[in-house]
Parts: C-alpha cells; sequence; structure tokens
C-alpha cells in the first residue's frame, strides 16, 4: 500500500489500525452486559447503574470535540499513544472502584480517552483516498468488532472471573497494541497551523461551510442513538422475566451483531461509486424493519437474532456511509470533519441511552421498541430531505 504522498506503507498497517481502534472502543461497551454485575458490587440500583453507559458515551463525546481536532495540528501517532497510557492507567484503575460516584468518573474517563480510535479513522483516510470509503470501511469494520465483541468477552470473562477482570484484562490489550502501534504506525505531517482555539473555531466553521456535514451528523446522531438505546435496554430485558438470562448469555448475542458489522463496509464500496443515496436509504430502512421485528416477537430468540444481525449492519452500514461523504468534503481537515460528526454521534448514543433508559422505566420493552421506531422514523425523513446530495458536492450554501 503507497500513501497518498506516495510513501510505502507495510502491508498489515491499515489491520492493525483496525484491531487497534477496536481494542480501544471496545472499553467504552464492556459495561453493558455487566450492568446488573457492577451495580450489585457497588450497592446501586438499576436505574442508577444504568447511567454507567451514559457516562462513558458522554465522556467519549466529549473528547470528539476536545481532543480530535488536534489530530489536524499535532502529531497523529504520538497523541494516539498519549491517550493510549491514559486509558491503559484509566482502565486498570477502575478494576478497583467500590463506589457509583467511582464508577461514574471512570467511566467518564474511558470514554475521554478512547477517543484515540477516532484519530486513526481520519488517518486511514488520509493514507489512501483512492479507495477512501473502502479504506475507512476496514478500520470502522474493526471499531464494529470491538464495540460488538466488547459484550461478548465482558459477559464470558465477568462470568468465569468476576466483572472487575474485565477492566484489568483491557488494560494489558491497550498496553500490547499501543507497543504495535509505537513501532509500526507512520507519521503523518499535521496540516493546521494556528493554536488550539484557532483550531475549534475552524472545526465549528465546518458546520455552516458543509450542508452535508450537517446531514450526516443529525443522521448519526438518531442511528446510534437507536443503537445505544437497543443494548442497553437490551440487557434488562434479556435478564428480566420470562427469559432471565444471565450476564454470560447476554454476552454472546454480541456474536450475532459481529456478523452484520462485517457485511457492513460493503457500503463503504458504494459510496466510492457515489451511491450515497441509495446506501442510506436502505441500511436506515434495514434499520426501521428490525425494530418492527422486535416490537412483533419480544420475546422470540429466533426473531431477536434476526433483528440483531440487520439492526447492526443498518446502523454500521449508515456510518460507512457518512464517512465517506465527509472526508470527501476537504482534504486538509478530516479530523476536525471527524470532530463534528463524531461528537454529535456520541451526543446520540448517550441521548439514545437515557431516552432508551425513560422509555424502560415507563413501559420496559414496549415502550423502548416504541422510542427506537420513532428515531428510525426521524432518520429516514433526514435521508429523504438530503436526497440528491452527491458525496463529492463541496460547498452548499445555508
Amino acid at each position: 500500500m503507497t500513501t497518498t504522498t506516495g510513501t510505502k506503507l507495510h502491508p498489515a498497517i491499515i489491520p492493525l489500525m483496525a484491531v487497534a481502534a477496536g481494542v480501544t472502543v471496545a472499553n467504552i461497551y464492556y459495561n453493558q452486559p455487566i450492568l446488573k454485575d457492577i451495580g450489585e458490587s457497588v450497592h446501586a440500583s438499576g436505574s442508577e447503574i444504568g447511567k454507567v453507559s451514559m457516562f462513558a458515551q458522554l465522556g467519549y463525546g466529549l473528547g470528539m470535540f476536545f481532543l480530535i481536532p488536534l489530530g489536524d495540528k499535532v502529531n497523529r501517532k504520538r497523541l494516539i499513544l498519549l491517550l493510549s497510557i491514559l486509558l491503559m492507567t484509566t482502565l486498570a484503575g477502575f478494576s478497583f472502584a467500590t463506589k457509583l460516584y467511582q464508577v461514574y468518573a471512570l467511566s467518564l474517563f474511558v470514554g475521554l480517552f478512547a477517543t484515540s480510535a477516532q484519530i486513526l479513522m481520519p488517518m486511514a483516510a488520509t493514507l489512501d483516498s483512492v479507495n477512501r470509503g473502502k479504506t475507512v470501511g476496514k478500520v470502522f469494520s474493526g471499531i464494529l468488532v470491538g464495540i460488538l465483541g466488547a459484550r461478548v468477552i465482558s459477559g464470558l470473562i465477568a462470568g468465569w472471573l468476576g466483572w472487575r477482570f474485565v477492566y484489568g484484562i483491557s488494560a494489558g490489550m491497550v498496553f500490547i497494541v499501543a507497543i504495535l502501534l509505537k513501532f509500526y504506525l507512520p507519521n503523518v505531517p499535521p496540516k493546521f497551523k494556528g493554536n488550539y482555539v484557532g483550531l475549534l473555531k475552524s472545526a465549528l466553521s465546518l458546520v455552516g461551510e458543509f450542508k452535508i456535514l450537517r446531514q450526516a451528523a443529525l443522521l448519526g446522531f438518531f442511528t446510534f442513538g437507536i443503537f445505544c438505546s437497543f443494548w442497553t435496554t437490551l440487557t434488562f430485558h434479556l435478564s428480566n422475566a420470562p427469559l432471565n438470562f444471565s450476564a454470560s448469555t447476554i454476552g454472546l448475542f454480541g456474536f450475532i451483531a459481529i456478523g452484520g458489522a462485517l457485511v457492513a463496509p460493503w457500503f463503504g464500496k458504494l459510496a466510492d461509486k457515489g451511491n450515497t443515496h441509495r446506501s442510506l436509504l436502505i441500511s436506515v430502512g434495514t434499520i426501521i424493519a428490525s425494530v418492527i421485528l422486535l416490537k412483533i416477537f419480544p420475546y422470540s430468540i429466533a426473531a431477536l437474532v434476526i433483528a440483531i444481525f440487520f439492526l447492526d449492519i443498518g446502523v454500521q452500514a449508515t456510518q460507512i456511509t457518512n464517512f465517506a461523504r465527509i472526508y470527501a468534503l476537504d482534504e486538509h481537515a478530516h479530523s476536525r470533519l471527524n470532530t463534528i460528526y463524531m461528537t454529535t454521534y456520541f451526543i446520540g448514543g448517550s441521548a439514545g441511552t437515557y431516552f432508551g433508559l425513560l422509555s424502560w422505566k415507563m413501559g420496559e420493552w414496549n415502550m423502548s421498541t416504541w422510542q427506537m421506531l420513532l428515531w428510525g422514523v426521524i432518520a429516514i425523513a433526514i435521508v429523504m430531505v438530503s436526497k440528491g446530495k452527491a458525496a463529492n458536492q463541496q460547498k452548499a450554501t445555508v
């Protein structure tokens, strides 16, 4: 593989970046199948411990806005390694948490420092502009496998050793990945020469400059909100009567979603060919169909398996298509474009978690699926409004 500047790269660099991104971002989602176990350990109620997921996603959203723009200003490799060290330290501390406020605070910092995954992705887009959708799709697939595999890993480890070992083992995994990145990750020269305040202002100015960015960010907000609402409330749905599944069994449902995630990069190829609107219609339509299936057959394992598979295909394919759209807007502002999109994206995830928990409190699974369906309808409306906007359009007037 050759970079856009003509530099020869090791053929394993993109797979390594994908693995590193997955190992990093997985830390935000380890808590979901083990919320009940953590809650019992720190003597917290269901509604109290459910906020752990919200704090992790909120930290990630804050990191998106305040840390990721630095990818355009400083050496990305050094930034990634620094965040990895901070993440490893936080995870080690998490494994010893005994109070609810400690779990909240550490969850916030885990999310904040896990944002190195979102520096790797625009970096991959910079390395290969010809097949950007395909390359970004590979790295994002690593993120997806990390997100979904996190549930499997944490459920199994918690079942065998207890939930604290989930974070201790993860700290070791982050350390190994950081060592590999130190030796193999290329140095990409920063392109922004101003100060940090100017960098943030520049990132914010992109919101008004690019209509496609606004549309993609809003779409990401609602689709990832559905994703987080589903996985957070699914834990309670599966652990309650009549299913009464254990944490390790709940974690196994992540295997199904991983299969869906591996299919999603195909949509990146569609985006490279310019078929972004078609790709988005298919992906968001798949999300809505999956939620309808969940609503009609709430206790059918077969229906649940099918719905998880296609829900994850729909959500992740939407994000891959959105990445291909926004990275084509400005070659010199990939990290800042990613900042706007991913900040909105993870605020949507935090909001989805919040409203999912609120819906569960109001009417458990029935109300939760209504909330997801409503957000799906809003998402398809956004796609319809943006019809005809090609991914390679440059600037659009407000």
